[in-house]
């Protein structure tokens, strides 16, 4: 991954256990390891809300949107560390592992899509980790408008890192910034023709405002 400076680790505002150590996270998918061994995910697996942002990630996501989150986190945190941006590393791996959250299950879609949905399940899941307020506005933004064409003029540090990393894993907006990563995440963990899956998926929650694979065509 592209070097930089050390990130500082920001504090969990309201949140429990936010400068504490846990086990790793266990039983995590095989196909996750490679990336998971990459320093900027390896420094946080002892973190008790990134080990449950990981969990939570396998038990919601199919295996090539939670391979796609590692990634879009993995570039997120490479473009920081390249620019010298500080920012909240474990939230913004929360959110990265909240923000397709969205595009699964059976729930009727409303106002606003897929991403609010994805927000509306980060924010409980913030909630339930007892994560202050101000975080849980910032993280649950940033997933919010992850898939505007470009980020708001006034989006902090966090949601710009998230938009940066989402568009490079799908479409590769922002290659020059981070040069050979995103070929280099692909080759650890790929996920074949994932980008026109991730579209098929977008289109049809998009056209009928429901999730894929339920009977409900109501929104």
């Amino acid at each position: 991954m592209a070097a930089g400076p050390e990130m500082p680790e920001v504090p969990d505002p309201g949140g429990s256990g936010a400068s504490s150590h846990s086990d790793p996270p266990k039983a995590l998918p095989e196909a996750w390891q490679p990336l998971l061994g990459r320093p900027a995910l390896a420094e946080l697996l002892g973190h008790p809300l990134a080990g449950a942002a990981l969990q939570e990630m396998c038990r919601l996501l199919p295996p090539h949107i939670a391979v796609h989150s590692l990634r879009t986190f993995l570039l997120a945190d490479a473009c920081a560390r390249t620019h010298g941006i500080a920012y909240d590393r474990v939230g913004l791996l929360a959110a990265a592992a909240f923000h397709d959250a969205g595009l699964v299950g059976r729930t009727p879609l409303g106002r606003g899509g897929f991403p609010y949905r994805s927000a509306q399940l980060l924010d409980h899941f913030l909630t339930r980790h007892q994560v202050g307020t101000v975080r849980r506005t910032t993280l649950t933004r940033a997933v919010r408008e992850h898939m505007r064409p470009f980020p708001a003029r006034d989006a902090g540090p966090e949601a710009r890192l998230l938009h940066f990393g989402v568009w490079l894993d799908v479409t590769g907006r922002g290659e020059r910034q981070v040069p050979g990563d995103r070929r280099l995440l692909a080759g650890l963990a790929p996920t074949p023709r994932f980008a026109l899956s991730f579209s098929a998926r977008v289109v049809a929650c998009g056209l009928r405002r429901v999730l894929p694979g339920s009977p409900d065509t109501h929104g």
